[in-house]
């Protein structure tokens, strides 16, 4: 039988009502009469001439329900009309129970006192229960490209990276390092690149924190997620046209539509830096659509270890606070959220170099030049950088038309970054950076035919820089205020079972309002006062203030194929990428402190265009599972960070690092593969390759990752506590295309000249990592479970390639993590 309301079909198992009675609605009538003969024998002659009469409705839409039936102790009375009316007449006066059910429905009873004809209006929870199952069986979340095969991260490995970061938690996947500044901050790298081209999407924000710099970590408490989708490219192009790299979208669960209060709480210590997370969530949530969420976190650690000493000033300090409430129903809702993150980071003391001499020591030395006693102390240099979200959103599904949706979120990004300086400058920071950024997005989605479904949408930003003069050091990145406009439309076309084809295009507009002091002699140095001089306004004590005004306009677009057969899926992708250069690296110029080096943009930089071409060839079956893809990615005017000499100042020596633009290729292979060996152990394994190429100077590009493979053998057994046992063996190979970056430095102490070698890449290594997890108590919904977890089992001492502080320190030493989460 079908649905009145949604013409849906509907199994009658699940109506309760019909189950029992098995009454159908041609016997109403007999029925109620033989209902209103019993009520007349037991009421002895009372004058039964009441009526009750009544509407029934949607809740969602207040779209009337018709077909819902009305019942009296389990027996039915009466239905409703296609207006969802009904009504009962001959009743007596007493207080009835009256149930009405509807299919799709969770059934209500009602008591009503008749003493007189009365009318009421009820409204049940259409669709409820179909919502419940798309909610517990993890579809609810939408597919973001359908001919790029997203990874994704569930909410149980993310739970074993609660005292870890994003970006350790992301390299899980194959395709993905990461790009570290010692070991709190990380930096995704999807297929070689990171940073400013690869977007990150928290809970349907884009991220504006800083993201330019090398050593900015991503602001986001992995504790506040329960699921990360991963994109290798630019095929979501409802969140940008700028991601080269490709797109993280971190999401929270959607609650279920029903009356309940659940949560978790979870406590981690950690051996290496003797450190702990506390976490917690608490989610109320109601039948009528109404929802409520509270997160919050506390995670500290000491100063991290490699296996022979401890590194001194790297301890972390991370609070996170965030707040979701909303409305959700059939046809439309809203959600707010608020959110707060700060991260206190210590950044290696061994990084910041006094003397062109110390710089070759320390990087020809097995140990730190400065190490100490574990401290939990955050000294200088170190960061403290406070990210807060806002967000309002709203939908509201239109007939024949498609569900509309608006959101508009603030985000305020405050970075301090804190030098070694002396006297009354000791704690005030050498760079305060406060970033604001206002997005209003309107979104729309419909099914044009039956085969044919369309997103189209308009995105506005506005952003603002203010660098604090108080500082008293000169500002790396300018004043600066930032407009962007963007519109896109993507549609999907099934052409039959097998293929689907999808394409996109996207413009983006952006201009620049930037007001900027150069030295006049680096100006001048780079010719400056002649390619841009109209935009000098004044020359004041050897410094020149100009403004410009500068303006990129991008089109990027997609277009893929996907085909499904019996065993085999296959994903083919086209994407073009235009990203515009970011003002750090069309304005740098000074000292970037918490980075310990000079950096230098260049004025007359156009934007990247990127072309990727991507395969993916998967086959699924019960024991055996793999996806193979390759990928080549073709970029004009890839900008490149390079290091290019030492200047010694007042400050200390400091690497000089500077932008220029090129032609680039990169291409490379992902590997996933899955072998069911029984019913309770497998063995997964992934690998890794890219190769990153300057086409103009013929030349390796700096920092590629280097090839790497991951063997894990999983033991899981449901029947006994959910027991789960991982080994995992993790190899990196040594980096062996790479440029010649190296340079000289004079020695005034040997009156001589010394190479700084900054490119030689580190041997490769093998990692053993252990995992497990059992469950202390799992009964009516409520979970405790203990997880231990040791990374580095054999304490090895290795360098990765893509750290920047391996020039003064190896990775940490063995770390176990033993872990105790209540669910409830």
């Amino acid at each position: 039988m079908n649905c009145g309301k949604c013409n849906k079909e509907i199994n009658p198992s699940r109506i309760k009502a019909l189950r029992e009675t098995k009454v159908c609605a041609d016997c109403s009538a007999f029925l109620y009469l033989i209902v209103a003969l019993i009520f007349s024998i037991q009421i002895k002659g009372q004058d039964c001439k009441n009526s009750f009469s009544g509407k029934v409705f949607d809740l969602h839409d207040n779209s009337p329900l018709s077909g819902a039936s009305i019942s009296i102790d389990g027996i039915y009375v009466s239905f409703t009309n296609d207006n969802g009316f009904f009504t009962i007449d001959n009743l007596c006066n007493q207080n009835y129970t009256f149930e009405i059910s509807h299919p799709l429905c969770d059934s209500k009873e009602f008591d009503v006192n008749i003493s007189k004809n009365r009318e009421k209006i009820f409204r049940l929870e259409h669709h409820i229960k179909e919502l419940n199952e798309i909610i517990l069986y993890g579809n609810s979340f939408e597919k973001k490209s359908k001919t790029i095969i997203e990874n994704v991260i569930s909410t149980e490995t993310l739970q074993s990276y609660a005292s870890e970061t994003l970006g350790d938690a992301l390299t899980s996947l194959s395709g993905v390092s990461s790009f570290n500044t010692g070991n709190s901050i990380v930096k995704p790298v999807i297929n070689g690149l990171h940073s400013n081209r690869v977007e990150i999407i928290n809970n349907g924000v884009r991220m504006e924190d800083q993201q330019w710099g090398v050593e900015h970590a991503p602001n986001i408490d992995i504790n506040s997620l329960d699921k990360i989708t991963l994109i290798k490219g630019a095929g979501a192009l409802q969140y940008t046209g700028s991601a080269l790299g490709g797109i993280i979208i971190g999401e929270s669960e959607k609650i279920s539509l029903k009356d309940s209060l659940y949560g978790n709480t979870s406590i981690i210590g950690a051996s290496n830096g003797r450190g702990s997370v506390l976490r917690s969530k608490l989610t109320k949530s109601q039948a009528n659509g109404f929802y409520y969420t509270l997160n919050a976190s506390l995670k500290r650690f000491g100063d991290y270890s490699a296996p022979n000493y401890i590194m001194k000033n790297t301890a972390t300090n991370e609070k996170s606070l965030s707040l979701k409430f909303g409305l959700n129903r059939v046809n439309y809702g809203f959600e707010f959220l608020y959110s707060f993150f700060n991260n206190e980071i210590g950044i290696l003391r061994s990084a910041h170099i006094h003397t062109p001499q110390d710089q070759v020591r320390a990087i020809n030395s097995d140990f730190p030049l400065f190490t100490g006693d574990f401290s939990y102390e955050v000294e200088a240099p170190n960061q403290d950088v406070k990210h807060q979200i806002t967000r309002l959103k709203a939908f509201k599904k239109i007939d024949n038309i498609g569900e509309f949706s608006i959101q508009y979120d603030f985000q305020r990004n405050n970075r301090l970054e804190y030098d070694i300086r002396i006297g009354d400058d000791k704690f005030k920071p050498s760079t305060d950076l406060e970033l604001d950024t206002h997005t209003l997005s309107i979104d729309l989605k419909s099914n044009l035919k039956n085969r044919i479904k369309l997103k189209t949408g308009l995105m506005a930003r506005y952003q603002k820089n203010f660098p604090d003069p108080a500082t008293g050091v000169r500002r790396i990145i300018p004043d600066y205020k930032k407009y962007d406009f963007g519109i896109y439309a993507i549609a999907d076309y099934r052409i039959n079972e097998r293929w689907l084809i999808e394409s996109g295009l996207r413009y983006d507009h952006t201009l620049m309002d930037v007001y900027k002091f150069y030295r006049t002699s680096f100006w001048e140095s780079r010719n400056y006062d002649q390619l841009f001089s109209e935009l000098v306004i004044r020359e004041v004590n050897a410094q020149t203030l100009i403004n410009t005004e500068i303006n990129f306009n991008n089109i990027s677009g997609t277009i893929g194929f996907k085909n499904n057969s019996a065993k085999y899926t296959s994903f083919f992708n086209y994407s073009i990428a235009s990203r515009a250069p970011n003002p750090s690296e069309l304005f740098s110029e000074g000292l970037h402190h918490s980075s310990a080096r000079i950096e230098l943009g260049d004025l007359s930089f156009k934007s990247e265009i990127g072309h990727k071409f991507s395969y993916t060839l998967q086959r699924n079956e019960e024991k055996f599972t793999i996806s193979i893809n390759p990928y080549y990615n073709i970029v004009k005017d890839f900008l490149v960070l390079e290091p290019t000499s030492v200047q010694t100042s007042i400050r200390g020596s400091y690497q000089v690092w500077e932008y220029r633009q090129t032609n680039a290729n990169l291409f490379g292979l992902d590997i996933d593969a899955t072998i069911a060996l029984s019913k309770k152990l497998s063995f997964n394994h992934k690998s890794s390759i890219v190769k990153g190429y300057d086409r103009i100077l013929k030349i390796p590009l700096i920092n590629m990752p280097p090839v790497n493979t991951q063997n894990e053998i999983i033991y899981e057994n449901k029947n006994f506590k959910n027991l789960k046992i991982e080994f995992t063996s993790n190899y990196v190979f040594q980096q062996n295309e790479y440029p010649d970056n190296n340079f000289e430095v004079f020695i005034a102490t040997s009156q001589s000249f010394e190479t700084v070698d900054i490119s030689s890449p580190p041997d490769s290594y093998h990692l053993m990592n252990f995992n497990s997890s059992i469950d202390l108590k799992n009964k009516n919904s409520k979970r405790l479970s203990l997880s231990l977890k040791i990374n580095n089992l054999l304490n090895k001492s290795y360098r990765n390639y893509l750290n920047r502080m391996r020039y003064y320190s190896h990775e940490l030493g063995r770390n176990i993590i033993v872990g105790l989460n209540y669910n409830f």
